[in-house]
């Protein structure tokens, strides 16, 4: 009798590790979001010289992007995007001068996780 209730304490505790680990778990495994971008969703700026987005986490270089596209839907930025090296939550794309118009910023950011997220905002260039 000693033998089997000590098996079922043991069983317990071990469904309840397991049970904090997926709970500990799924809250590691997280979406990651933009937290500043430049310019801004819908400011009205002068032609940047570049798009840069901070997220709330790091980012997966190899998935990420970031594109750029005028009022008609062509893309304008020929340059690729890139995770800086040094803060993984950030990501940036040069751009070429921009006439006056309505632009649209596209991302798509993968976690370290492997979560993927995507949006887009626009903005003015006076």
């Amino acid at each position: 009798m000693y033998q089997h209730s000590a098996i079922r304490r043991q069983a317990r505790a071990g469904a309840a590790l397991l049970i904090a680990g997926c709970v500990f778990a799924s809250a590691a495994f997280a979406h990651v979001f933009p937290q500043k971008q430049e310019p801004g969703a819908g400011a009205t700026v002068a032609s940047p010289a570049a798009v840069k987005i901070t997220f709330d986490g790091p980012l997966e270089p190899a998935f990420s992007s970031l594109t750029v596209t005028d009022a008609t839907g062509k893309q304008v930025n020929t340059a690729k995007a890139t995770v800086d090296a040094h803060e993984p939550a950030v990501i940036t794309v040069p751009l070429p001068t921009l006439s006056t118009g309505h632009y649209t910023v596209h991302w798509v950011a993968v976690a370290s996780d492997g979560h993927r997220t995507h949006g887009d905002y626009p903005f003015d260039v006076k």
